[in-house]
């Protein structure tokens, strides 16, 4: 009997889905850097261009099912809350919270770029600049017509096509009101749009058992071709300097939900262990944003609030983010010795506030809008090169911050609400 309890135990062990993926990333690293260190550097490119794919099907997977999740759920919970007050209200918490959040991740950022100074001396001989082509080729659109473009749809379809969370967020909102507003009349429509959000949840299951496949492709890709003891010798300052802001973060993030929600704050990190894994593999947090859905509901956040809460979220609250961009946006300045005084980087920390704003759904975000706010405080754009190689790495981080700090973020005005 003892010995079928064992092997009970082992089961549900490796059958978890958070031990499988980090399995899988152990797995993936140690390919990864068998490939590098025996094939040649053309061989390991095409090897890692191949075993991304399946990183690329997974996040494409996910990718499939979150604009139906977010209509069909918002609509819902809108429709649910019942009135306008009550909207105004919790999206008024949401805000409230997100911008203090976004504020204090963009200070930890300059407080640590300032007091450690990576850029300080570095050499910048050998930086490869064409290699931030891609990345400033983006911000030449970046203005505040196409940042208004980007946060109102001209169309819900083509926002589902492309994905983009904060539009059909905005559709979601008014066309929830408007269908609270008619009262029992669309009871119909609100009834079955609960069903399909409650078939798209059962999706998510399907297609996260994807995922230890995903993050072993996205690993073991990036292995093959980062020499990652040279990456770290020459990163070692800037890549330590962005762990000790990352830390300050997540201990402030910690503390204040422990503030707000207790002992009840260690059974949210046990839900939220496999999503944050997740992200931290994949350097996507939009990859679990299905999963951390049905997690936050576990929790016992009440689905409407999660609904309306985290695709908000999604837009507005990228802690980890936030702290990386006044971080690399100051430390490009001090690599090229470009004087910022406090004053100049407070404006710098504001600008960035609201330029940040509704830019979830823009691949690398971060360094868009890095090299954006580079080029209106006249820092050398083509800095962003400097940042690029180890930029993966510092990825993985901010990813599973942004995915704590909106399972923070939405539990607390979850337990507001459940206290009124």
């Amino acid at each position: 009997m003892e010995q079928t309890n064992t092997t009970t135990q082992k089961k549900s062990l490796f059958s978890n889905l958070t031990v499988q993926i980090l399995i899988a990333m152990i797995f993936g690293a140690i390919l990864g850097i068998f490939v590098h260190n025996n094939y040649s550097e053309d061989a390991a490119k095409e090897f890692s261009g191949y075993i991304k794919m399946l990183a690329t099907i997974f996040i494409r997977l996910v990718q499939m099912i979150i604009s139906p999740l977010v209509f069909t759920t918002l609509v819902v919970g809108i429709a649910k809350l019942g009135d306008i007050k009550a909207v105004g209200r919790i999206g008024g918490k949401a805000l409230g919270w997100f911008f203090t959040a976004s504020f204090i991740s963009l200070l930890i950022g300059m407080f640590w770029v300032n007091v450690l100074q990576p850029g300080t001396g570095l050499n910048l001989s050998g930086i490869d600049l064409s290699t931030a082509a891609e990345v400033t080729e983006k911000t030449h659109n970046f203005s505040a017509q196409n940042f208004v473009e980007h946060i109102i749809p001209k169309s819900l379809f083509e926002a589902m096509a492309t994905n983009e969370i904060l539009q059909i967020v905005i559709f979601s909102i008014f066309f929830g009101l408007a269908a609270a507003s008619l009262g029992d009349y669309t009871k119909p429509v609100i009834s079955a749009l609960d069903k399909t959000s409650h078939i798209v949840l059962k999706m998510v299951n399907y297609v996260m058992k994807f995922a230890p496949i995903g993050v072993f492709g996205a690993i073991a890709g990036v292995f093959a071709i980062r020499d990652l003891n040279e990456l770290l010798i020459t990163y070692a300052k800037y890549f330590g300097s962005f762990l000790v802001g990352i830390t300050s973060l997540w201990a402030v993030l910690l503390l204040v939900g422990f503030v707000f929600l207790r002992n009840r704050m260690k059974t949210l990190l046990k839900h939220i262990v496999s999503p944050l894994v997740i992200a931290f593999g994949t350097t996507s947090s939009e990859a679990v944003f299905p999963k951390l859905t049905e997690e936050l509901e576990r929790f016992g956040v009440k689905d409407k609030i999660v609904s309306f809460m985290l695709p908000l979220g999604y837009s507005f609250n990228l802690d980890g983010s936030m702290m990386y961009m006044t971080f690399a946006s100051i430390f490009i300045a001090q690599a090229y010795g470009v004087p910022l005084d406090l004053g100049t980087q407070l404006t710098m920390l504001l600008v960035l506030m609201l330029t940040s704003k509704g830019i979830a759904g823009v691949p690398r975000a971060s360094l868009v809008v890095v090299a954006a706010t580079c080029g209106m405080f006249k820092i050398p754009v083509e800095g962003i090169a400097l940042i690029l190689p180890i930029d993966h790495f510092c990825d993985m981080f901010r990813s599973a911050t942004n995915v704590l700090g909106n399972a923070l973020a939405t539990s607390v005005v979850g337990n507001w609400e459940k206290e009124k």
